[in-house]
């Protein structure tokens, strides 16, 4: 790459001047010396006849193509003076001529400082230097080609418009319109990286002006929508955007009902409590929009519709706005009353087999996301807001991890166990140094944790790599398909093994970020010793048992046949025999001393484990003729461990 010094590549004096330093930078087009003088004479012959090619620019698209077409080496001067700058295009044309494959040279020998510096920016993020030419060439060319500004020119904007184009022009097919999307999004990690521009690729915008314009569309009457917006814009300067995306579409579906259902209602300060009750009804019987099918929707949404509108309407009334009903018309009484979920807490057998599937997972952000949501029980978000500076050292009292403020508002501090701390050492010591980003609440620039290739890191790939763990571990629900596992799961074990192990609901509460004590209490529920004892006690009393023999010199276990063939979910211990009524479900610590890491065993043992293995062998062919995919799993798992230890011991 070589820059041009003997006269300005960039805004160079029309007609004359550009055709001089055209001839002059032929060197980077390449070719014979004869066939650079042919290019050059037609330039001067287009120039002759469109001394001002912005006034040529303004023609129809087919002529411009025509004429373009009956001489192909005018197309390297136009496409020259585009890249440097003299004048601008409209993108169809752009597209039509497939802008950028064929300017590559144009841009890295008219830009050569600007390329070597994307190109520094591309190897620190991670870049290959041939995906980052790619990006350069294509991408940078077209946005200078559109805006006619220099690389060091751009802004925010310029990119956002152009991928906007990109998306609405019916010249692309949609390949090639994800191929230019895509090409626009690494150009503008490189130019972020660099410093050409000061925003990132952008994240998903959640309950922006835009979205919210656009959910509020359907809603027909004028004056209620712009009721409906003005509220949302005033909450938004207090709530967080997430919670301003779910009033949204909560007034929206409301909105929507009203101006459809009664079209005579000329704004909100005419509602009645029948409007209300009518929507109320409507929308408790409706179905879900979007991907989830025909299914109705659950009674939170219900919950939730009926709690943002008298939201709505008391806050109006409140701050006096004139489009307020005269009376209240939304009471608690309305407010469909919400199930109460406990969390749903993997079993430990579950927990054991999916973490160590998680151990093997080849992508290092899924494996150490997972590893550190398990670890201390964060929510999903909170994980991906980590900031470099977020673990602490406390010298005696070992390390903690200062949790960002997410869903509750609050930051907290969770100790780190000694293998939560590897996951992070082993991320933080492949992770790439890149620019701070913009931190999403204040813009402050800011060093996630969870960074690649120059943009920050979504819940996509750990939600993939969850699910090909659960395949892997070979977790299965009834139907014998891979079971449903989401990340929050996670968390709630996490909390439930802190819970079993003693911990204080205090503790739990601060650990877990917790704000009121009712939130910290459902855990208590899933362990609750009373509960327990008394449940033990009746059952025992009233459980239908297998008769145990009581003659002296005689086993005091059932006959093995009968125990077999028993519809019970049986378990075969080292000491003895475990016979589960079906009705109480698999046991949560069936064998867990068999498959636990901290098992050992001595050849002294080698006789009772052949024969464990030999009636566990047994009960997983009489799962499976039973069709008990859960139960076979299982004893899988212990076979897998016991055999373990017998080939050690064998050794």
């Amino acid at each position: 790459m070589t820059t041009i010094v003997e006269a300005p590549i960039v805004n160079a004096d029309p007609v004359t001047g550009l055709l001089d330093v055209y001839a002059r930078a032929q060197h980077m087009l390449g070719g014979t010396a004869a066939y650079q003088r042919c290019r050059v004479r037609a330039a001067g012959k287009f120039l002759a006849v469109h001394p001002d090619l912005s006034v040529w620019m303004t023609r129809p698209l087919k002529d411009r193509l025509d004429e373009i077409g009956a001489d192909s080496t005018v197309w390297p001067f136009l496409s020259f003076a585009l890249v440097s700058g003299h004048v601008q295009a409209d993108l169809d044309l752009l597209l039509t001529k497939n802008f950028g494959h064929s300017v590559r040279r144009w841009v890295n020998g008219i830009y050569p400082d600007d390329t070597r510096a994307l190109l520094a920016a591309a190897d620190r993020i991670g870049t290959s230097e041939q995906q980052a030419l790619s990006f350069i060439g294509e991408g940078l060319g077209l946005i200078i080609a559109l805006t006619g500004r220099q690389p060091r020119e751009l802004i925010a904007e310029d990119l956002d418009g152009c991928v906007a184009a990109i998306k609405a022009s019916p010249v692309p097919t949609p390949a090639m319109q994800r191929h230019r999307s895509a090409m626009m999004f690494g150009l503008r990690k490189l130019l972020f990286e660099a410093g050409f521009v000061n925003c990132p690729p952008a994240q998903r915008r959640v309950g922006g002006p835009l979205t919210r314009q656009g959910r509020l569309a359907a809603v027909t009457t004028l004056e209620i929508r712009e009721t409906l917006a003005a509220y949302l814009d005033a909450r938004a300067a207090v709530l967080r955007p997430k919670t301003i995306a779910k009033l949204t579409s909560a007034l929206a579906v409301f909105g929507e009902f009203i101006t459809t259902e009664f079209p005579d209602l000329d704004g909100i300060g005419q509602l009645q409590r029948h409007h209300v009750e009518a929507f109320m009804t409507w929308s408790a019987t409706r179905t879900c929009r979007g991907n989830h099918g025909d299914r109705p929707v659950g009674p939170f949404v219900t919950a939730h519709a009926v709690i943002t509108l008298r939201g709505f309407l008391e806050d109006i009334a409140a701050w006096g706005w004139p489009e307020a009903p005269a009376r209240q018309l939304v009471f608690t009484s309305d407010i469909p009353k919400q199930p109460k979920m406990l969390p749903r807490a993997l079993t430990p057998d579950i927990d054991t087999a999916l973490m160590d599937a998680v151990a093997g997972l080849a992508d290092r952000f899924a494996r150490t996301g997972l590893i550190i949501l398990r670890g201390i029980g964060l929510r999903i978000g909170e994980l991906l807001d980590l900031e470099l500076d977020a673990i602490m050292d406390y010298g005696p009292a070992g390390s903690w991890l200062r949790v960002p403020v997410r869903k509750l508002n609050t930051e907290r501090m969770v100790p780190l166990d000694a293998v939560t701390l590897a996951a992070f050492d082993d991320w933080l010591t492949h992770r790439q140094h890149q620019r701070a980003q913009p931190h999403q609440r204040d813009n402050r620039p800011t060093d996630f944790v969870f960074t690649e290739s120059g943009k920050r890191l979504g819940p996509g790939r750990i939600q993939i790599g969850l699910r090909t763990a659960v395949a892997a571990a070979g977790i299965c629900g009834p139907d014998g398909t891979p079971q449903r596992i989401v990340a929050h799961q996670l968390r709630h074990t996490y909390a439930t093994s802190l819970v079993n192990a003693g911990m204080s609901l205090q503790a739990l509460m601060q650990l877990l970020g917790h704000s009121s004590p009712e939130m910290t209490m459902r855990y208590a529920h899933l362990a609750s010793p009373t509960l327990r004892v008394a449940y033990e006690q009746a059952v025992g009393k009233l459980r239908r048992r297998i008769p145990v023999s009581s003659t002296p010199g005689r086993a005091a276990v059932p006959d093995s046949v009968e125990w077999l063939n028993s519809e019970m979910l049986k378990t075969r211990v080292a000491h003895g025999y475990c016979s589960r009524d079906l009705a109480a479900e698999a046991c949560s610590y069936a064998n867990i001393c068999e498959t636990c890491p901290n098992f050992t065993t001595t050849p002294k043992f080698a006789p009772a484990i052949t024969a464990q293995i030999n009636d566990i062998e047994a009960l997983r062919n009489d799962a499976d003729q039973r069709d008990w995919p859960s139960e076979v799993a299982r004893h899988d798992r212990v076979l897998d461990s016991l055999q373990h230890h017998l080939r050690r011991l064998e050794n």
